[in-house]
């Protein structure tokens, strides 16, 4: 089969900063998934990753966590998925990537694509809504239902126009039911964050609490955080409610002075998609069963996709081009890439 793959972090505009490779296909075993990839979305720990590649691999790495395409094998094993079904589903971490031809990836992280999507708009979606899903409705612990409590409380993203910020902010509004107030700096940003049901937007790039005050909001009852949590935190510790809650995705660079938070009571919870992949913990399933509600939520058109752009057919050079999109941080959505085609091998 096909593939794209890094051998040592090099810059997007170098010649070999992508390798196009050709592997063996993989045999689908035990409750694997052999998936036709017919479709890669590229998010932040694509570019992350790459970059921790300091010296030469021996062997080269296949990246990619987001995918869509058709089940072409399955494993003995297997209860959930049968040959022909169209899939989608971000992966584990811990194995190849899905900038390839063909992906093996267990079917209890695995969600029935939207029937109303093409294969690019739904790739668009998985990495982020897991991420989105896990972070609200578990660390947060916000109930994924419009109660009443949800009605009179209080959600801050900050980075709203982000990839997870673009369906935390639906997930949030559409199934929650929260006041939602998203962070935004530039006029195109504020337009997409309001589009996907943002009550209010405020600027990240100035102090926090100002852009409460202007909605006579002193403080929030949640803070989701996409974005910088060092550059954030004192800014959080400082709006967030007395016994509020603040999860975040983004890895600190410094210590975090967790004292700012202990005379509210507040609580503070990471969230990293691929911990029950690379764990295998007890509720891996919870996955694929998020996935699957949330692809009957766009068939109801309740939440839709958040594809911003195809970047064209999965090669070096397109992946590249991706790869720098997302680096210079001011991406709006999702970027995605159409399966790899033979033509578009060099010979």
């Amino acid at each position: 089969m096909k593939a794209i793959a890094v051998y040592q972090h090099l810059a997007t505009d170098h010649p070999n900063c992508f390798a196009e490779i050709e592997l063996d296909k993989p045999q689908a075993q035990g409750r694997d998934l052999l998936v036709r990839v017919k479709a890669v979305g590229v998010n932040p720990v694509d570019y992350k990753v790459r970059a921790s590649i300091k010296e030469k691999l021996p062997t080269p790495k296949i990246l990619g966590w987001d995918a869509a395409g058709i089940v072409e094998e399955v494993g003995e094993k297997t209860s959930l998925f049968q040959v022909g079904d169209e899939v989608y589903y971000a992966g584990s971490i811990t194995r190849p990537g899905s900038n390839s031809e063909y992906q093996l990836v267990d079917e209890r992280i695995v969600g029935n694509k939207p029937s109303n999507l093409s294969f690019e708009e739904a790739t668009a979606l998985p990495l982020t809504t897991i991420t989105a899903w896990e972070a609200l409705f578990e660390r947060l612990e916000v109930e994924p239902s419009k109660t009443a409590n949800n009605q009179k409380s209080t959600l801050l993203i900050i980075n709203g126009a982000g990839g997870v910020g673009s369906i935390a902010i639906q997930l949030a509004k559409q199934v929650a039911g929260l006041q939602v107030i998203a962070t935004a700096s530039r006029g195109d940003t504020v337009r997409w964050c309001r589009q996907l049901g943002a009550d209010n937007c405020i600027n990240h790039h100035e102090k926090l609490l100002n852009g409460l005050e202007k909605m006579d909001l002193s403080g929030v009852d949640y803070i989701l955080c996409l974005n910088s949590t060092d550059q954030h935190w004192q800014n959080m510790a400082e709006v967030i409610k007395p016994q509020g809650k603040i999860c975040s995705i983004v890895g600190n660079q410094s210590p975090l002075d967790l004292n700012l938070l202990k005379s509210k009571s507040v609580t503070f919870a990471w969230e990293f998609m691929f911990t029950k992949s690379q764990y295998h913990t007890d509720d891996i399933q919870s996955q694929g069963e998020l996935l699957n509600r949330v692809s009957q939520l766009v068939e109801q058109g309740i939440i839709k996709t958040t594809f911003k752009e195809n970047l064209g057919v999965l090669n070096a050079a397109n992946l590249a081009i991706a790869h720098k999109k997302l680096e210079s941080g001011k991406t709006i959505g999702k970027l995605v890439l159409t399966g790899i085609e033979s033509k578009s091998f060099i010979n």
